[in-house]
This record gives structure tokens, sequence and C-alpha cells, in this order.
């Protein structure tokens, strides 16, 4: 297992793990216009922009991509793993190389963190710092929270 810089001939990989993983999850939490919002947020265009700023990782595993992460700064932008390979701690070690990325820099991690989500992140340290809230459509507010931890929690 190891997660390395994606490169641009990585796009369409990765733009499918987080569609496919925003489509097959997401609407256990959430209604037709969250999943479509998330799904227009994290387009090819923005992985691209990413990739090409050097914010974005793969994991890769048994020679598969099977997950990817991103950041801004210090800000954690994007974290999926593929569905079937979910639930074997690959998202946890993308959240702790994103982390160690940040912390040679920064003396905060920060997440926007889903509601179902929000303890897991608990569970790593992090904190809410605050509640935000975003429309989308037809009326449907998409809650989430904003999620901080100090670099110097981290071994």
């Amino acid at each position: 297992m190891k997660y390395i810089k994606a490169k641009k001939e990585d796009i369409d990989i990765i733009f499918n793990i987080v569609q496919n993983t925003v489509k097959t999850i997401y609407p256990k939490y959430y209604p037709k216009e969250v999943v479509d919002f998330f799904c227009e947020h994290h387009n090819r265009e923005n992985i691209v922009k990413d990739i090409e700023y050097g914010n974005v990782g793969i994991l890769v595993v048994d020679n598969q991509i099977v997950g990817t992460g991103s950041h801004e700064d210090n800000h954690i932008t994007r974290v999926y793993v593929l569905p079937e390979f979910q639930g074997q701690g690959y998202g946890s070690f993308i959240m702790q190389c994103l982390e160690d990325e940040i912390s040679a820099k920064y003396r905060t991690v920060l997440l926007d963190a889903s509601l179902p989500a929000s303890h897991l992140y608990e569970q790593r340290g992090y904190r809410t710092i605050k509640h935000e809230k975003q429309n989308v459509e037809n009326g449907v507010v998409l809650v989430y929270e904003v999620m901080e931890k100090s670099t110097s929690e981290m071994p």
C-alpha cells in the first residue's frame, strides 16, 4: 500500500473514485439534491486544478488505485475510497498521509465533515469549531461541521 502524488493522467481514475463513491454512499444519508451538489462540486475540472497544484494523492493497493485525498493549504478537501474497499482502514491511511503533509507546514488541520462522519473525525482528535449550511437546489440545505485538529496533537 502506498500513497503517492497524483498526475494528470490519473484524472479519469480519480474522477471515477469520487463520483462512484458519492453516488453509492451519499444517497444513504442525503437527498438527491445534496448528492448532485457533491457530484458537481467534485467535477473533473476542480480535480484537475487540484492535481495541477500538487494537492492530490492516490492510494495504490496491489497495483490498483482504490482511493484519493487532497488538501488546500491546511484544509483537507477530498477523501474518497471506492465503496468495495471501504472498512479496511484505507480512508484512515489517506487521512494520516494528509495530516502528516499538512503538519509539516501548519499548526492546525481543518476539514468539512458531514454529520454522519463527524464522529469518525472526533476519534481522530478533531473538534467541531463551527456549523455551516449550504443552500443547494429546491430549498434543500446541506448542513455540515467545520472541524479542526492541532498538529501538536499528532504523533
